[in-house]
């Protein structure tokens, strides 16, 4: 999710910087809101540019369903592209469920260039697959419920998450045979 803001005249590129602020948690949507309606209230548009709350899709797995849910990236976070004054400072530091910048004392420090750039390529471009939350690990004993080895109970011998893939070491036959199946065919226990 980007929230961009631009006026006419463009400062200098340089004086721009990342700065992350502290929020409560669970207000990071509330305060890019509260944020946002500042700036165009107090007209603060032409030091303050973007607001970002990083967010990501995860497979989640419950009873059986697949759903695709967002996930904050960094909880309690949300960047902000500013250029640092009092003006600004202030503009920011007082919107509701702002609670700090992030920096060394009272200075706030902006992020560094390569960072900034690595989690706005992951907020804008992210195409890839959403990732699958699982609730068991590797060596944990789990349930089949689905398929031909269903009510089969193994221990989890190895987890694919770019193929959504475990393997389960199962009794067969009176040994242990690797099974491959999807997260949704198998339970922690």
């Amino acid at each position: 999710m980007v929230t961009e803001r631009t006026s006419g005249k463009e400062p200098p590129e340089e004086k721009r910087a990342w700065y992350a602020i502290h929020t409560y948690s669970g207000y990071e949507n509330k305060v890019r809101s509260h944020l946002e309606a500042r700036i165009a209230s107090m007209d603060m548009k032409n030091k303050i540019f973007r607001i970002i709350v990083p967010m990501e899709e995860e497979v989640e797995i419950k009873q059986g369903q697949r759903r695709t849910v967002q996930r904050k990236v960094f909880p309690g976070y949300v960047l902000v592209e500013m250029i640092m004054s009092d003006e600004a400072w202030y503009v920011v530091r007082n919107t509701p469920g702002v609670t700090s910048f992030v920096g060394s004392g009272t200075r706030p420090v902006p992020l560094m260039e390569h960072e900034i750039q690595t989690i706005l390529k992951q907020v804008t471009h992210d195409v890839e697959k959403p990732k699958a939350k699982i609730n068991f690990s590797k060596g944990q004993s789990v349930r089949v419920v689905d398929g031909p080895f269903t009510e089969f109970i193994g221990t989890v011998n190895d987890i694919n998450m770019d193929r959504n893939k475990v393997t389960v070491l199962v009794s067969f036959f009176g040994r242990e045979t690797p099974v491959v199946l999807d997260f949704l065919q198998v339970e922690k226990i």
